[in-house]
C-alpha cells in the first residue's frame, strides 16, 4: 500500500509540474544523524525534494532528468550566517564610501551573490549593508538574479560614534547627527524606533554592534556601546516582530550585555571570558565565530596602505586571537553557528571557515552540522532546509571528497542545486 501511495504521488507530481530531477549519490551526508550515507537517489519535484530512495533509482517518465553524481558526496547546502554581500575587501574600500552610487554597489553584489552560491552556500545572513540588501533578497527570490536565499538584517544598528555610525571617520560638515532612521540608537525610545524602521525598510532580522569593532574608523574595537536597558528594548521590539539579534562584539562586557539582554547570536566573540561562556550556555545563545575574517584582517594589517593607520593596530591585535575564543568556546559547550564575515575577505572563499573549525578541535561532522542543522534551527527554517529530506526545499550541493575524512574538500563544490535548480554541475 505505502509503495502504491509514493508511485501515486510521483506520478501526479510528474503530471503536474514536469520533468522530475533525480540524482544518483554515491555518498550522502545526513546532517542530522551525523553518518554518511551510500548508494541513494534524491527525487525532486519542483523545489522540493520529494524523496530519498535506496540504490540508483531508475526514471518514470521520459522527460525526466539524471545526474549522475555517483563519485560525489551529496548534502545540504550551506547556511553562512554573517556575510556582507554589498562590498568586499580592497584597498580602497574607505574611499569608494564617496565615490560608488547605489547602482554601483547594487551591480557589485550581483557577482558576489553569484559567486557565494557557486561556492555552495544556498542560504545566508547578511549582517550589514542598506536597502540595497533588501531588493537583491527579493531579486534572487523572483527568479531575477542569481543568489543564495537572503535573511538580511538590513542596516545594522549602533550608538553615536560606534561600529556602524555610517559617519565615522568624515570631517565634521559631513557628520551631522544620524538617528533611529539611518540605524543610530541612543536611548530605549530610538532602540524601539530603530528596530522598527528595520522592519518598515523590509529587514527580517536585527543586527546591534554591541562593542568596536576592527574595520571601522574609530578608536576601540572593543569597548561595549549599547546599555543593557537599549539592547533589552532592541530585543523585546524585535521579538514583537518575529526577528531574531544578532550581536557584533569582540569585548566581553558588550558580550555579556549582549547576551543578557537576549540576542540570540555573538558575531565574533573575540575576548569572550567563561564566565561569558556559561551565560551564553544559559540563554542558548550560539557563537558565529568567523574565523577566516579574523586571519584575512591581520594578513592585510600587514600590507602598508591597506587599512587606514586607526585600523591596523586594532586588526592585528583582534584578528589573530579569534581562533583560539572558538576553539575555548566550542570545548566549553557553546553551541557554535557557521558563520563568516565574506565581505571582509573575497566572496566564495567561505568554506575556509570549516578547515580553521576543525584545525581549532571541532570535529569535522560538528562542523558541517553548524553550518546545516544548527543554522536552519537559528533562522527558525529547521523544517525546511538543512537536511536532505523529503519535503525540504532541493537546496543540494556535492564535493569529489567525503568532507568527513577531508574537510577541504568542501572548498570545492562541484554541484550546485538550489530549490530544484541546477547552478553548477
Amino acid at each position: 500500500m505505502k509503495k502504491f501511495i509514493y508511485f501515486l504521488t510521483l506520478l501526479l507530481t510528474t503530471t503536474v509540474i514536469g520533468q522530475n530531477t533525480y540524482l544518483h549519490c554515491g555518498k550522502l551526508l545526513d546532517t542530522k544523524n551525523g553518518e554518511v550515507l551510500e548508494t541513494k537517489t534524491i527525487i525532486i519535484s519542483g523545489d522540493k525534494i520529494l524523496s530519498i530512495n535506496d540504490g540508483y533509482v531508475q526514471p518514470t517518465a521520459s522527460d525526466d532528468m539524471v545526474v549522475d553524481l555517483k563519485d560525489k558526496t551529496v548534502m545540504p547546502g550551506f547556511i553562512d550566517m554573517h556575510v556582507h554581500l554589498e562590498g568586499e575587501t580592497n584597498p580602497k574600500r574607505y574611499i569608494q564610501g564617496f565615490t560608488l552610487n547605489d547602482a554601483d554597489i547594487a551591480y557589485n553584489t550581483l557577482d558576489f551573490a553569484k559567486r557565494t552560491l557557486i561556492a555552495g552556500f544556498t542560504t545566508v545572513r547578511d549582517l550589514g549593508g542598506s536597502g540595497i540588501n533588501v531588493s537583491l533578497r527579493n531579486a534572487i527570490d523572483d527568479g531575477k538574479v542569481i543568489g543564495p536565499r537572503i535573511f538580511t538584517a538590513e542596516k545594522a544598528l549602533a550608538t553615536t560614534g560606534g561600529h556602524a555610525d555610517p559617519t565615522n571617520g568624515v570631517k565634521d560638515e559631513l557628520k551631522g547627527d544620524p538617528g533611529p532612521k539611518e540605524g543610530v540608537v541612543n536611548g530605549v525610545e530610538d532602540a524601539k524606533k530603530a528596530v522598527r524602521q528595520r522592519y518598515k525598510n523590509g529587514a527580517d532580522l536585527i543586527k546591534i554592534t554591541a562593542t568596536g569593532g576592527v574595520l571601522s574608523v574609530a578608536k576601540s574595537g572593543q569597548n561595549p556601546q549599547f546599555t543593557i536597558e537599549e539592547i533589552k528594548a532592541i530585543c523585546e521590539t524585535a521579538k514583537d516582530y518575529g526577528f531574531h539579534v544578532a550581536a557584533h562584539a569582540h569585548g566581553d562586557e558588550g558580550m555579556q550585555r549582549a547576551v543578557l539582554g537576549g540576542v540570540k547570536t555573538i558575531e565574533h566573540g573575540t575576548l569572550m571570558s567563561e564566565e561569558t561562556m556559561a551565560l551564553m550556555i544559559e540563554h542558548d545563545a550560539y557563537l558565529v565565530p568567523t574565523i577566516t575574517a579574523g586571519k584575512s584582517v591581520t594578513e592585510k594589517a600587514k600590507i602598508p596602505g591597506y587599512y587606514p593607520d586607526v585600523v591596523v593596530g586594532k586588526a592585528l591585535d583582534i584578528g589573530p586571537k579569534i581562533q583560539n575564543t572558538f576553539s575555548k568556546a566550542y570545548k566549553k559547550g557553546v553551541g557554535i553557528a557557521f558563520g563568516t564575515d565574506a565581505g571582509v575577505f573575497l566572496h566564495g572563499e567561505n568554506a575556509k571557515e570549516f578547515a580553521y573549525m576543525v584545525e581549532a578541535g571541532m570535529p569535522e561532522i560538528k562542523a558541517l552540522q553548524s553550518a546545516t542543522i544548527t543554522n536552519a534551527k537559528i533562522l527558525n527554517m529547521e523544517h525546511e532546509i538543512g537536511q536532505l529530506k523529503a519535503g525540504y526545499f532541493a537546496d543540494i550541493i556535492a564535493t569529489n571528497e567525503n568532507p568527513v575524512e577531508n574537510i577541504k574538500t568542501t572548498e570545492n563544490v562541484v554541484f550546485v542545486m538550489k530549490s530544484g535548480k541546477i547552478y553548477k554541475k
